[in-house]
């Protein structure tokens, strides 16, 4: 059970949860030797609100679900206490006029803000090496990175700052570092949670995900963002189930297939192998293993870096030094946007503005962001025909590899490589969770499921069963 309240631990007070979270933070994540999962904090203010919640507590008033439970954010979610900068000196002081529908939700649950987290800036890598404000490491081996671009958020979970906290995926940026960092990470179907209040970096393809210590975890606070939003007219208006009652159903006659194009000659055997220990494990549960083929997945790396850079070429206009953004002086408009934009965004940042603009500029639309839209409509359309075709779960390695040293994947395309086994489910805008499976060398592996548009549900059934059936192996 999720946070203070848990009934096994009837003597941690609300206070005593965020004073707790406050001093693990303040251990691990400052000073030359930090960790650097968080930015921007307000303990006078979190206290305060940890103090009325124990309040209501102690006079018998009922609270919301996650009454009481400490959390982070990622530094792209718009927060009205906290600066919400995204990881970039262009937004370094700017505060949010109003706040994300999912930070209001959580609220209104009783959860307790405690910080945001560090983040690739505007959510654009595979390790949080490109924040602004410095790289987080991984809580498990800081020699190496946590995942990105949400590394931030899941280094905080594994480090037992938080046993939940809030990333964003536009390609994986929620799983891969789940992955990286040995914690639960999922990605909701798009549209299942409003996007009102992320920073647009890829609209199509941005969703606001969950990190917990634990499938239950990451279940509650699903139950609790999730659903409708009429301030995002991509959200839909699909029941949200109690996805914790997942936990009671388990795997039983459900299809789980094993993609081949997910396990190439290339795979880490080690990693190969324990994913079909995993799958061995579900199917001793009472599922079924199911040899399959998605031939289009080794174009879905070329695809995303087309729209993903588009769109985030048209979204990051915006931020152009007048209406928002860093102010910079210079002699004429032209020297003034130069230096802005040389002051303002990093390189990882500049690359995709680049590559994005090329990609839609005339001449190349077509045979670029056009012919990749319509590949990406083969990929999901791939997707729905596998799920038709009897197939409840897909189940993947998260990752191709372990997380990686600092510096290590100085190649864009190299540390781009690491996505691909995510992509694919941001494109076809399909729900997925990496769940730990084991370790090797001491670093964390993690296993994903995938499911079919809005069947968080059955997502939810194998990982619950994942995660019983490994048991302490998990994180050995």
């Amino acid at each position: 059970m999720i946070g203070p309240l848990d009934p096994r631990d009837a003597s941690r007070s609300t206070i005593d949860a965020v004073a707790d979270a406050f001093d693990r933070m303040t251990e691990v994540n400052a000073g030359p030797e930090g960790l650097n999962l968080i930015l921007w904090t307000d303990r006078p203010r979190a206290a305060e609100a940890a103090r009325i919640c124990q309040r209501d507590v102690d006079a018998g008033r009922e609270g919301g679900l996650l009454a009481g439970v400490p959390y982070v954010a990622k530094d792209n979610i718009v927060t009205t206490e906290l600066r919400t900068t995204c990881g970039s000196r262009m937004l370094e002081n700017y505060v949010s006029a109003s706040e994300a529908t999912v930070i209001a939700r959580l609220r209104n649950a009783g959860a307790i803000l405690i910080g945001k987290s560090n983040c690739d800036e505007f959510a654009m890598g595979s390790s949080t090496e490109y924040s602004a404000f410095g790289p987080a490491r991984n809580p498990l081996d800081p020699t190496r990175v946590p995942g990105g671009s949400s590394g931030g958020s899941a280094g905080a979970v594994a480090a037992g700052i938080v046993s939940f906290a809030l990333g964003s995926e536009t390609g994986g940026s929620v799983r891969q570092p789940a992955a990286f960092c040995g914690v639960v990470g999922v990605k909701p179907t798009y549209g299942r949670v409003s996007r009102n209040g992320l920073v647009a970096f890829a609209s199509s393809l941005d969703q606001v995900g969950v990190f917990g210590q634990t499938v239950h975890d990451a279940a509650m606070v699903m139950e609790v963002i999730a659903g409708h939003d009429p301030f995002d007219a991509t959200s839909t208006d699909n029941p949200v189930p109690r996805y914790r009652d997942a936990d009671e159903r388990g795997v039983k006659g459900m299809v789980i297939g094993r993609p081949k194009e997910y396990f190439p000659p290339s795979l880490d055997p080690r990693i190969a192998a324990l994913c079909d220990r995993a799958l061995e494990r579900l199917k001793a549960h009472g599922a079924t293993i199911r040899e399959i083929s998605l031939p289009m997945t080794d174009l879905a790396i070329p695809v995303y870096y087309i729209i993903a850079p588009a769109e985030a070429s048209s979204n990051l206009a915006r931020f152009d030094g007048v209406r928002y953004g860093l102010r910079v002086r210079g002699n004429g408009l032209r020297d003034m946007y130069d230096r802005t934009r040389s002051a303002g965004f990093g390189p990882e940042v500049t690359r995709r503005i680049l590559l994005g603009t090329y990609v839609l500029s005339a001449g190349y639309y077509d045979a670029y962001y056009k012919k990749a839209q319509a590949v990406r409509a083969l990929i999901a359309g791939e997707f729905r025909r596998t799920f038709a075709a009897g197939v409840d779960l897909i189940f993947t390695p998260t990752t191709p590899s372990l997380a990686f040293k600092h510096g290590a994947k100085s190649d864009p395309y190299e540390m781009y490589l690491n996505d691909i086994f995510t992509v694919t489910a941001n494109l076809a805008g399909i729900p997925g969770v990496s769940v730990p499976i084991g370790r090797l060398d001491g670093l964390p592996v993690g296993g994903q499921l995938l499911a079919a548009h809005f069947d968080e549900m059955g997502m939810f059934r194998g990982a619950y069963a994942l995660e019983r059936a490994l048991g302490a192996e998990a994180h050995r």
